[in-house]
This record gives C-alpha cells, sequence and structure tokens, in this order.
C-alpha cells in the first residue's frame, strides 16, 4: 500500500507554517502591506525546489500584487536563510512566489450567487415566499 502523504507533501505542509511565521514577523517591506497569506506550497520530488502561492488581503489591485510578489521574491535568500535555521533539511528548497487569485476568485463567485439568488426572490414576490416557509 503506498503512502497516503509522502515527504514532498510533508515538507510542504511544514513550509507553508514557517513561511507565512518568517513573513509575519521578519519581513518588513512596505511593499507587501499588512495582510499576506500563504495558500499553499508545492515542492519537487527532489525537494530543491518549491512554489509558494501567496495571497494579499489588503489589495487585489494589479500593482500591489505585483510589488508584493516582488518584494517577496526579493526577499526570497533572507527567507531562505531563516527556513535552514528552523527546519532541519540537508537541502533548503530554492522559493518562488506566485499570486494565488483563488481565494479572491471564490469569493467573487460566491457574491454572483448570492446576488442571483437575491434577485430570483426579488423578481418572486413576497407571496411566494410566504408560501416557502409553512
Amino acid at each position: 500500500m503506498a503512502k497516503e502523504f509522502g515527504r514532498p507533501q510533508r515538507v510542504a505542509q511544514e513550509l507553508q507554517k514557517e513561511i507565512a511565521i518568517i513573513i509575519q514577523r521578519e519581513i518588513k517591506d512596505p511593499r507587501l502591506g499588512l495582510m499576506v497569506t500563504v495558500s499553499g506550497v508545492e515542492v519537487s520530488r527532489d525537494l530543491a525546489y518549491a512554489k509558494v502561492f501567496v495571497t494579499f488581503l489588503n489589495g487585489d489591485d494589479a500593482d500591489s500584487v505585483k510589488a508584493g510578489v516582488k518584494a517577496l521574491q526579493d526577499a526570497s535568500g533572507y527567507i531562505r536563510m531563516l527556513l535552514g535555521k528552523a527546519m532541519r533539511l540537508r537541502i533548503v528548497p530554492e522559493l518562488t512566489f506566485f499570486y494565488d487569485n483563488s481565494l479572491v476568485e471564490g469569493m467573487r463567485m460566491s457574491n454572483l450567487v448570492t446576488n442571483v439568488v437575491k434577485n430570483d426572490a426579488q423578481r418572486r414576490g413576497p407571496a411566494e415566499e410566504d408560501d416557502k416557509e409553512e
């Protein structure tokens, strides 16, 4: 029977926790803003490379997102050094940061569904809503 969670998945989970702590406590770049969330990490099988997916909760315009990802990419060497101290790995993965828009898209889709349901209820009128409640 194959292992349910291989070493790359376990290392990715630990990297996600450690990178989130490092970004929150150690990185003081004004381009990042206040709220940076590490939404996921994918690690290569040889643990040499890691894709870090981040979301910025305070600004979703394209300029602030590009500036934030650039700031994280510029600080990747420093983050890597701190990861080496925090985790016991023979090779600390080379970090590449990407913007993850799945949270923003999920919120947009949720708002669309909410608006459609609200518009449908308004179109049907209050008489049909009373019938549903009984």
